[in-house]
């Protein structure tokens, strides 16, 4: 927790910086004047939604660098083969283009899937997944990932962090100008003092927890869409088989920030943590789909 605050607090001077320097550059250089509250609402927009889009758009080449995945181009042996046999299948089903398929080494049960663009994305297995799991699971944890990909979630994710990035970035202002005003005397022709920015960078840390809790709840539930689109997908037993393997490492990721959300296996969380945490409890997951109603594999990935 810590490590994480210390990495938004040096994320939010930098982004200070930049304000700074753009608005000064607009109003300064091209003449454009924008009211005060008008100003800064562009400027988080434009802040929130541009690194969380970059992000999105550079996801995949940020996870093979990372993780250091490489692509399967042509298939050596016959795990590699089938493994990219079965996500051809399942693309197919669920109406997507075909994913890069990679492997990545890494001792736990993992895999991940990512990028821009459905129909352009990437999907990736740890060589403890390959090692661990029987055909049928694995074919449950590709087809969990290959959900994510059809159901949209890595741009429907980086637009509701880019929503709240903006919600951050604007509130904590309005706010500490408004504290900043009150303790300040109203000091609006000398501009904000340093408590104003004192206040800013403290608003900035307690709204981006609250908006990382909202980010984490709607990854959880998202979590549960992909577990439904891969029993769809492969069959819900092999979906639960898969799911209670997973038992084996869960908890454990060497998966790097930027893609833990779209795992399979994510880190456990009790009490308040688990509001933090991109995955549900492996068990509520497992019942989830044990209280759903019985389906045949149909191919349709997206659960809405």
């Amino acid at each position: 927790m810590f490590k994480r605050i210390a990495l938004f607090l040096a994320t939010n001077l930098a982004v200070l910086i930049l304000l700074g320097i753009v608005m000064s550059v607009l109003q300064n250089v091209f003449g454009i004047r924008l009211g005060n509250n008008g100003g800064i609402l562009v400027m988080a927009a434009v802040f929130g939604f541009g690194g969380s889009l970059i992000s999105l758009l550079m996801s995949k080449w940020i996870a093979k660098r990372t993780t250091g995945a490489q692509v399967i181009e042509q298939p050596r042996t016959e795990t590699e083969q089938w493994l990219v046999a079965t996500v051809r299948r399942q693309a197919e089903a669920a109406g997507i283009g075909m994913p890069e398929v990679a492997v990545y080494d890494a001792p736990e049960i993992n895999a991940f899937a990512t990028g821009a663009n459905r129909n352009a994305a990437l999907v990736a297995v740890s060589t403890g997944l390959i090692r661990a799991m029987s055909r049928d699971e694995a074919e449950a944890v590709l087809a969990h990932e290959v959900s994510h990909v059809a159901n949209g979630d890595m741009v429907t994710m980086a637009l509701i962090q880019g929503v709240l990035n903006t919600f951050v970035l604007f509130a904590a202002r309005i706010v500490g100008g408004w504290i900043d005003a009150m303790l300040g005397g109203q000091r609006e022709s000398r501009g904000p003092g340093i408590f104003y920015f004192v206040v800013v960078m403290v608003l900035d840390v307690v709204f981006g927890l609250i908006a990382s809790m909202i980010a984490m709840a709607f990854s959880r539930y998202r979590e549960f869409r992909a577990d439904a689109g891969g029993a769809q997908l492969a069959g819900r037993h092999k979906m639960i088989a898969a799911l209670q393997r997973l038992s084996q490492t869960y908890g454990q990721s060497t998966l790097p920030n930027q893609v833990q959300a779209f795992g399979i296996s994510g880190a456990v969380g009790h009490g308040l943590s688990r509001l933090m945490r991109s995955h549900p409890p492996l068990e509520e997951r497992i019942e989830a789909l044990r209280n759903a109603p019985e389906q045949r594999p149909s191919g349709r990935a997206v659960v809405r």
